[in-house]
């Protein structure tokens, strides 16, 4: 297969999952073209693995007028017809006013570019991750250039806004659609008519825990990590309040921040009113490679957010034999097995988040015992080879026109075990 990938921004520090994804399958035998809407900030390209992937990265913006122009003109006189009907669906599915319409032509565009090229280097199906923007993108291209188009569903924040990104049209037009949730496949339920809901998958994102050197616990526990963008939606501030009601208690807790954002400012302001400055460490973004070594130096991992997908970050914890405290949210609990490899807690409850982390705090052989299993936990369901290999199982099959189960009908540890055999979509 020879494929196309598209996001809004890639590569970032906070979608190594989808980094991870791209070269599992060019591991595989598969040809994968990544294209981005924009390039990243600088400040995000934090380790090597960024660097190599924003050198082969298409950039779609900022345009060259001339090929922009020139782009579209071969797609308009190649298929009058087909230019015209994706025309008419950017129009259909603009959002509200002038700025909507504005933004229709834009995407209409950005679409045409990557149609063209598409067309140029023989890429025969799109990915999209995310199901906003780069989706309206993503689905307008594949109607210019008659190719087929599938996408990741994350959550939240497209079930937010699920009319205004017209997530129904893109559920009904796409080859299928890989949500990393059971939770996310119902939202997505939702919007899609009945006789698409077979084209509804489950792929999780996924880490390689041969990267994660296992913790080891004993004694009284004194350090927490969180990992995550610099936002309150990730429960920052109920964490600090925790932090502060723990440490007549805990005296020598520390916790290390991994992120940056628009409040952090505020994160660390609000640490110093609580007089726990001295306890936190706000240490901004970290290459793949210090994220693992700030896990291998951690007692316990915090992430008390208020909205969620599966957080990657949580199964990179897990993945490294360390117990997660977490909120009861979205598709968390797929995940993180209550009272087994961490503890899940109602979202915005500091009195429960603070029981949480002491109890474990003060129980090195409860963390011992959910780090093991939340490392085997992610070794089963939530290991990329074996994510990787499912992916490429259902994208070949909707390819050759065939319809895979939601998961698995058995066990997917053996697709790791093949996991660079290219597949024959025939097979399939």
């Amino acid at each position: 297969m020879r494929i196309a990938y598209l996001t809004g921004q890639y590569p970032r520090a906070t979608d190594t999952f989808i980094q991870r994804e791209v070269a599992a399958l060019r591991d595989a035998g598969i040809h994968v073209q990544t294209f981005s809407i924009r390039k990243p900030p600088i400040n995000e390209n934090v380790g090597p693995e960024q660097q190599a992937e924003r050198d082969r990265t298409t950039y779609i913006l900022p345009p060259s007028f001339i090929s922009a122009i020139l782009a579209l003109g071969r797609l308009k006189f190649g298929s009058p017809l087909r230019y015209l009907r994706a025309f008419l669906l950017a129009l259909r599915t603009r959002q509200a006013g002038l700025k909507g319409l504005l933004y229709s032509v834009f995407y209409h565009m950005e679409a045409g570019i990557i149609a063209d090229t598409m067309r140029k280097e023989k890429l025969t199906h799109l990915h999209n991750h995310f199901g906003d923007s780069s989706c309206t993108v993503a689905m307008l291209a594949a109607e210019l250039g008659g190719f087929t188009f599938s996408f990741s569903l994350h959550g939240p924040g497209i079930f937010f806004e699920p009319h205004r990104w017209r997530l129904d049209e893109k559920l009904k037009r796409a080859l299928f659609v890989s949500n990393i949730s059971h939770f996310c496949r119902s939202q997505a339920m939702i919007f899609c008519p009945p006789n698409r809901w077979d084209r509804l998958h489950i792929i999780h994102c996924g880490v390689d825990p041969k990267l994660f050197k296992p913790a080891t616990h004993s004694g009284q526990g004194t350090r927490l990590l969180t990992v995550g963008r610099m936002a309150s939606v990730k429960g920052i501030p109920i964490l600090l309040d925790a932090i502060k009601s723990l440490l007549p208690n805990h005296p020598n807790l520390t916790l290390t921040v991994v992120g940056e954002g628009p409040e952090r400012k505020d994160f660390e302001q609000h640490a110093d009113d609580l007089g726990i400055h001295n306890n936190i460490k706000f240490v901004g973004y970290q290459s793949q490679s210090q994220v693992r070594e700030h896990l291998n130096n951690t007692d316990l991992f915090v992430l008390p957010s208020f909205a969620e997908g599966v957080p990657v970050v949580l199964m990179e914890a897990m993945a490294a034999g360390v117990p997660v405290v977490t909120t009861r949210i979205a598709g968390i609990a797929e995940l993180v097995d209550d009272g087994q490899a961490g503890t899940l807690v109602p979202p915005g409850n500091t009195g429960a988040l603070s029981d949480a982390i002491d109890d474990l705090l003060n129980d090195p052989d409860k963390r011992a015992a959910f780090g093991h299993a939340g490392h085997q936990k992610v070794d089963a369901e939530f290991n990329i080879a074996k994510e990787s290999a499912w992916l490429r199982q259902v994208m070949a099959a909707a390819l050759a026109g065939h319809t895979e189960s939601t998961r698995p009908n058995r066990s997917i540890a053996q697709d790791s075990t093949h996991a660079n055999e290219p597949l024959d979509p025939a097979a399939s």
